[in-house]
């Protein structure tokens, strides 16, 4: 666990979780706090979606405890969301799916993931990265205190994975709102966070991103020899993307 800061949203200690006889989480303790990107990392079937799930107490643990600030309002990105293809679905109607919004309100939220224009679209035809912006406002149509993001560049092509966490971060800064999300994006999301943590069903090592980089335990996990380590990826722009991460123009424009 880290040293107790201010301000803190959620904190967990000693989690574990098991299925059957697998343990899926081991003696995992985080803690997020207001204004900070949390990121968790790791392979396939490190636990990471499972440790979500627990801190939204979607799951039980069998051991440890969470707690969060009361009240605490939480916005939730899932990993994967399904959507029958002959359903009728418009962006309007699937951001109040579940919830009653406004149309003010659903509208302010598109416009400030930059998919206003496609409120009456049908869900069906939006890209990845459309989708995925979409999917984030409706995370943000609750006035979060916390965002958990599971994989939320997932379907987004490599060229607009940038722009999304550049987006999330700048969600962060006008909000306050803490952030909690996993990636398998790791050059990218090494540059867009605050602090990681590198799990593989316990807790391998975290720390500031590069610091996290350069432990033998990420090496290790990462398939790395030692003495390397990962490059922090930083998307310089002299083009701009559209919503999908398509190239459009060779026009400077700062990203979102």
């Amino acid at each position: 666990m880290t040293p107790e800061l201010p301000n803190i949203l959620i904190s967990a200690k000693d989690l574990y979780l098991k299925a059957g006889r697998n343990d899926l989480v081991e003696a995992v303790s985080l803690e997020v706090s207001e204004g900070e990107i949390v990121s968790v990392i790791g392979p396939n079937g490190a636990g990471k979606t499972s440790l979500l799930k627990l801190l939204l107490g979607l799951y039980k643990p069998d051991r440890g405890s969470i707690r969060r600030r009361l009240g605490l309002r939480v916005g939730y990105l899932p990993q994967k969301t399904s959507i029958d293809p002959v359903l009728p679905l418009s962006v309007a109607r699937m951001m109040t799916l579940t919830e009653s919004f406004s149309r003010k309100e659903v509208e302010t939220a598109l416009a400030e993931t930059g998919v206003l224009s496609l409120i009456d679209e049908p869900v069906q035809t939006l890209s990845g990265g459309e989708f995925q912006r979409m999917m984030l406002a409706r995370a943000l149509l609750r006035e979060p205190e916390l965002l958990v993001l599971d994989e939320p560049a997932q379907g987004v092509d490599h060229l607009g994975e940038a722009e999304l966490y550049g987006l999330i971060g700048k969600i962060r800064d006008q909000r306050g709102c803490g952030v909690l999300m996993v990636s398998h994006d790791l050059h990218v999301v090494m540059a867009a966070t605050d602090r990681v943590l590198c799990l593989n069903r316990h807790l391998c090592c975290e720390g500031e991103p590069q610091e996290v980089t350069r432990h033998p335990e990420y090496l290790r996990l990462f398939g790395m020899e030692a003495g390397s380590r990962l490059a922090v990826y930083s998307h310089h722009h002299d083009h701009v993307h559209g919503l999908s991460g398509n190239v459009e123009t060779t026009e400077f424009k700062q990203a979102p």
